[in-house]
């Protein structure tokens, strides 16, 4: 479980295949992984990976096939940065909101807009993630907590402010950018529940 609030900028080393139709994703950061055992986990871009390898500032996963087919990890190259987060440890204040790390489906950016020190996002999410936005509610976009602004159909816009620029790389996103997206998993649950309640 993860909170959203990025801990570090991190650059991807390689990504190359694998077995089984698997691909090994290598990272550099500058946060202590060498003290994490084999297993643990750690969000890249939002997507909860699993530590294979780790040595002094760096780290390896695998990417399975769904992993690659519901996300835009296949997609990196090397010298590319992503965004990195440690789970979440009971007692740790939530300063974001509960993001599990599955992401839900790839979005694609509409328009980057500045206003001032801020700057409006507007994305068109895919029908996986759509159906769960409400205005003020959250949205995990390659792993950062954002509240929802307004939603319009399958299209979403949120709000950065100056410390989100500062401290993420969504300020780079340009239109026709992919982005993972990840749903409130509070909604998800809620939607289920009601789903089962009507049915027959």
């Amino acid at each position: 479980m993860f909170t959203g609030i990025i801990e570090a900028i991190g650059k991807v080393e390689s990504l190359r295949a694998g077995s089984g139709g698997t691909r090994r994703l290598a990272i550099a950061t500058d946060l202590d992984v060498a003290s994490l055992p084999l297993g643990a986990s750690m969000a890249v871009n939002g997507a909860c990976l699993t530590i294979v390898a780790r040595r002094t500032r760096r780290f390896e996963a695998d990417l399975g096939p769904e992993t690659l087919a519901c996300t835009t990890l296949g997609s990196l190259k090397a010298s590319d940065r992503v965004h990195l987060e440690r789970p979440l440890r009971l007692g740790d204040m939530l300063g974001g909101h509960l993001v599990t790390g599955h992401v839900d489906g790839v979005g694609k950016v509409e328009s980057a807009r500045k206003q001032g020190d801020t700057l409006a996002l507007r994305l068109e999410a895919p029908a996986s993630v759509a159906s769960f936005l409400v205005k003020k509610g959250s949205i995990a976009i390659d792993g950062v907590s954002l509240t929802v602004n307004q939603v319009e159909g399958c299209s979403v816009e949120v709000w950065l402010i100056p410390h989100t620029l500062s401290v993420t790389l969504l300020g780079g996103l340009r239109a026709g950018d992919r982005v993972n997206m990840e749903a409130d998993m509070i909604a998800k649950q809620i939607a289920r529940f009601v789903d089962k309640a009507r049915a027959p």
